[in-house]
């Protein structure tokens, strides 16, 4: 599959998220963020990159799967585009990456900053 361009992708995204925002009422996607669409080439797929919190991902899924054709048909409506793509929404866990990285150097620092005053103390005696 060839991939399609950043304009068409960023129309995607936007497309989607104000869908999932404002005309889906499934209270199991409040709090859902596209984070990212990559369409094809010819349009005729959309990969949707999503997050949520970690304790919400299969009911998220679950969400996402009832409610793809709707949101396919809404999209049709709202893109003037030859035809819908097909929508796979897939999970988007690089956001969840950069919290256990971000962890990681606060406790890095924490550590460092115990060794770093445990070693000013034994300059001082």
């Amino acid at each position: 599959m060839k991939e399609g361009n950043r304009k068409v992708d960023e129309q995607a995204r936007e497309v989607i998220s104000n869908i999932m925002l404002f005309d889906v009422s499934d209270p199991r996607l409040d709090l859902v963020t596209v984070t990212g669409c990559k369409v094809s080439y010819d349009r005729a797929y959309c990969d949707v990159f999503y997050t949520c919190e970690p304790d919400r991902y299969p009911e998220v899924e679950a969400a996402l799967a009832s409610a793809r054709g709707h949101i396919r048909s809404l999209v049709a409506k709202k893109l003037d585009w030859r035809q819908a793509p097909e929508l796979r929404f897939h999970l988007d866990e690089t956001v969840d990456e950069a919290e256990k990285v971000g962890r990681y150097i606060a406790e890095e620092k924490k550590r460092m900053g115990a060794y770093e005053t445990a070693a000013e103390q034994d300059e001082e005696l």
